[in-house]
């Protein structure tokens, strides 16, 4: 009897558990993907997950095995599916958003009344989230000591290789990936996610040794600094499962030992790993941080609507060069640098006091590595309503982060092309600039770039008193 693979965000072969086990059964093996309707993806994941089933259907195909897609609730499909094929077990590897471990929960008694074994791993993470804990036995709060737990584990198991034969079930009905529609051609907008990713299991490899190969080295310090090119971009390839934590782990501890001249870039590198582990880790104990405030107190902030400082956010025409920066480069590449995300989204919830779910849920329909619990715990971590939070106090000044982290505006120039012609001296504060640099530049003040939608000083000041009522909660 035939067996059932179900591929989540696991979009690979190599150190993939569920496919690994589904394999040693000696069965043939129906490989599956649901798009599941109840979980709405955002416009940048989309355009990734079609690259990535791509892929994933070459790479199975290579070995014979057609990657069967279904579009519907994964809590219906996969039942009828087994019934269908007569399949005798299921195997997935595990996903740790409330949705899935939901579903999972229904899931497996299903199947087992039915008479078909449910098999789940852990695929996605170095441990389970109920592998960590403190002293007292309880979940970690705060980052550092959870990394001292984590690493401490270390050494991982080895990633496991991916199947050289696969036995490939019977063809079953399947959706063609097309008409899914996940990448709109009217409008064609993705013409930038094109020039700057290349979603699939062999590209994030490739990627991973690039960085590992040279950046490495200058990530330690160079990091923070969005016009260099120092950071490993594996984010996306890491939401989709196109790689596993424990490949990037033991790839990157390799190259520690191999060459010592990267031992701080690579300590550097695995704490962010580590930070991934953590949100999940923190959604998994409190699954409600989704759409509320990890410290409750932060709940009844006194936050503003208003929709043009949104809009003007969203387009990157805050008159603020390296918020615009940002938010531009996040239209057109999918893709935000990590400095500048905490810039950017401290400047909507502390500038402009718009609710931290506003710009979770952008981030989410704009970035290709749109992960739940990394997104919605950066975003309560820069309101100061997260665990482990920067304090309510710490409002990113950003023309002062733009001064410190992009010094020549090499970074601004690329994304906001109006202000690339201005002398460096005001790239960060063009509103300073005098007439004649301006005029030098191209520039019309409120016309080809904007003025400042808010004053920086007395925003903040509204900002400390707001939070400030809330402090003692």
């Amino acid at each position: 009897m035939p067996v059932i693979l179900w591929f989540r965000q696991d979009l690979r072969l190599a150190d993939n558990p569920a496919l690994t086990a589904a394999v040693e059964t000696g069965e043939e093996i129906i490989a599956l993907y649901i798009l599941d309707t109840d979980n709405t993806l955002g416009g940048a994941s989309r355009w990734w997950l079609h690259g990535s089933l791509e892929a994933l259907a070459a790479d199975l195909g290579r070995r014979g095995v057609t990657l069967t897609l279904r579009r519907g609730r994964a809590t219906d499909i996969v039942p009828a599916l087994a019934r269908e094929a007569k399949a005798s077990a299921v195997f997935w590897n595990r996903c740790y958003d409330p949705v899935a471990i939901a579903d999972d929960e229904k899931l497996a008694p299903a199947l087992a009344a039915s008479g078909v074994s449910a098999r789940s791993f852990n695929g996605a993470l170095l441990l389970e989230p109920s592998e960590l804990k403190t002293d007292s036995g309880g979940p970690f709060k705060v980052f550092t000591p959870f990394w001292r737990a984590l690493a401490a584990q270390a050494p991982f198991d080895a990633p496991l290789p991916a199947p050289k034969k696969i036995r490939a079930g019977s063809p079953v009905p399947s959706d063609r990936l097309a008409s899914w529609g996940l990448r709109s051609a009217k409008p064609d907008w993705a013409a930038g996610l094109r020039e700057t990713w290349k979603p699939g299991e062999t590209e994030a490899a490739a990627r991973l040794t690039r960085f590992l190969d040279g950046p490495v080295s200058l990530y330690a310090e160079a990091r923070d600094y969005p016009a260099v090119a120092a950071t490993s971009r594996l984010s996306p390839h890491l939401h989709f499962g196109e790689i596993s934590p424990r490949q990037i782990w033991a790839a990157a501890e390799a190259a520690r030992h191999a060459m010592p001249r990267t031992a701080n870039g690579v300590e550097a590198f695995l704490r962010e790993l580590a930070w991934r582990e953590f949100s999940i880790h923190l959604l998994h104990h409190w699954p409600g941080i989704v759409e509320h405030a990890w410290k409750p107190a932060f709940d009844e902030f006194p936050w503003v609507e208003d929709e043009t400082h949104l809009r003007a956010w969203r387009k990157g025409l805050t008159g603020y060069p390296i918020v615009d920066a940002g938010m531009r480069e996040l239209w057109t590449t999918g893709y935000m640098h990590n400095r500048v995300r905490m810039i950017a989204a401290s400047f909507l919830v502390k500038d402009l006091l718009i609710h931290w779910r506003h710009g979770a849920e952008w981030f989410e329909d704009t970035l290709v590595d749109a992960d739940l619990a990394n997104n919605r715990g950066g975003w309560q971590w820069v309101a100061g309503s997260g665990a482990d939070a920067a304090p309510y106090f710490r409002v990113f000044n950003p023309v002062l982060q733009g001064e410190k982290f992009d010094a020549d505006g090499d970074y601004i120039r690329r994304h906001v092309p109006e202000l690339a012609r201005l002398d460096r001296r005001f790239i960060h504060r063009p509103w300073e600039a005098p007439p004649s640099v301006l005029a030098d530049a191209g520039i019309v003040p409120g016309e080809t770039y904007p003025a400042p939608i808010v004053d920086h000083a007395r925003a903040r000041q509204r900002a400390l008193a707001a939070f400030a009522k809330i402090k003692g909660n």
